[in-house]
């Protein structure tokens, strides 16, 4: 057995240098540091090669890669005043105002969108597909918010640079005050069998969660209070680089903002929010999984809320261990962070990490769900005295 699994993943690897493009390289020097310290748990560090990094993560194990930011939430914990809480809404307060605005999300919009996004051969962070790919969706962004009056009333996009070569994308869309809610999502992907060169379409993780706040972002600055920067809160969404890294896009962002003092009130993250087959084949109804381990729990309380005033599914109550997604470095930071998923942890997609991670096994349908989610959640957040 062990032959012909070698043999496979031999002739897997020769298929794909033979088929890739030319242009496909490893960039920046960090592609050859020797070895990378890990947080496993909070307090739980550990020095491991690149290979380790992506046999734990075969493992199911998440982890931090600190070693460019050891000292992140070293300020919170510094000074507890630093650490964010806020008291958010005990109710929904504007439906009559979001309920027309669903009706515009698009489920074509987010197909034709993940369709081109899944077309590049990886996403890969330190290749130049992953830099292609970023280069591409800062484009979208930034004609998101052209086609609307926001950029006239100071809504911008930037790219956040980072030394591997694909950035982080941040839009900023000002409000009446500094406090901002995030919105978040990672647009790299990977094969974790052989990064450097078998393709990762990385549909679910985390094309889906791209498309979605992307359409969501479209829809939001319809709202002419929202474009002309009349909401008592900033938004951002922010899409990061090298998620599957060890969250280093996200760490290097609320990091600059924790030295900055930067005055997050919130930030939710969609990672997968396109799978449902499992859930439907184990009997169960078709739901947002919300997190409730290693995150806030006011704000996560808060989209419960949401997604029963605004969602047309009911969500379901989950957990993923430690450093799961981007919303542990808004956490670490000392920023209310919260995480959403496509479903229950146990019935999430497992063609991640493969060449098997396409837009064929998704629902549409149910990524407009998540969309709704967000898009309800950053107009209440909007308007809200998060004090």
């Amino acid at each position: 057995m062990k032959f012909f699994l070698l043999l496979a993943i031999y002739s897997a690897v020769a298929s794909a240098l033979s088929t890739r493009s030319s242009d496909q390289r490893i960039l920046g020097d960090v592609a050859s540091a020797d070895e990378f310290l890990i947080e496993l748990e909070p307090g739980v560090t550990k020095w491991v090669s690149e290979d380790d990094k992506w046999e734990l993560r075969r493992n199911g194990i998440n982890f931090m890669d600190i070693t460019d930011t050891r000292d992140l939430g070293s300020l919170s914990l510094a000074d507890t005043s630093r650490k964010t809480r806020v008291q958010y809404p005990e109710k929904l307060a504007y439906n009559e105002t979001v309920s027309p605005m669903l009706k515009e999300l698009s489920k074509s919009n987010m197909q034709r969108h993940l369709e081109r996004f899944t077309a590049f051969y990886t996403r890969y962070y330190k290749s130049t597909y992953g830099a292609q790919s970023s280069a591409w969706l800062l484009e979208k962004v930034n004609e998101t918010i052209h086609g609307s009056e926001a950029a006239k009333h100071g809504s911008f996009v930037k790219a956040f640079e980072h030394p591997w070569g694909q950035n982080s994308i941040i839009a900023t869309i000002p409000g009446k005050t500094n406090k901002t809610v995030v919105i978040g999502a990672h647009q790299d992907s990977i094969n974790l069998f052989f990064p450097s060169f078998l393709a990762a379409p990385g549909a679910d993780d985390d094309g889906s969660g791209t498309v979605t706040i992307l359409e969501a972002l479209r829809v939001l600055l319809k709202s002419d209070a929202v474009a002309s920067g009349n909401a008592s809160n900033t938004i951002e969404f922010q899409w990061y680089s090298a998620e599957e890294g060890g969250l280093l896009g996200s760490q290097a962002i609320f990091s600059a903002y924790e030295k900055e003092g930067r005055d997050v009130r919130a930030m939710l993250q969609q990672d997968m929010t396109g799978y449902v087959q499992k859930t439907l084949d184990a009997g169960e109804p078709e739901s947002v999984g919300v997190i409730t381990d290693y995150v806030d729990p006011a704000l996560t309380d808060f989209i419960k809320k949401v997604v029963t005033g605004y969602c047309d599914i009911p969500y379901v109550l989950t957990r993923c261990g430690y450093a799961c997604s981007d919303h542990a470095s808004a956490s670490k930071a000392g920023y209310p962070s919260a995480f959403v998923i496509e479903s229950d942890f146990k019935y999430s997609d497992n063609k991640i990490h493969t060449t098997e991670d396409k837009i064929e096994y998704l629902n549409f349908d149910h990524m407009l769900q998540h969309a709704r989610l967000t898009l309800g959640l950053a107009y209440e957040l909007a308007f809200a005295d998060l004090d």
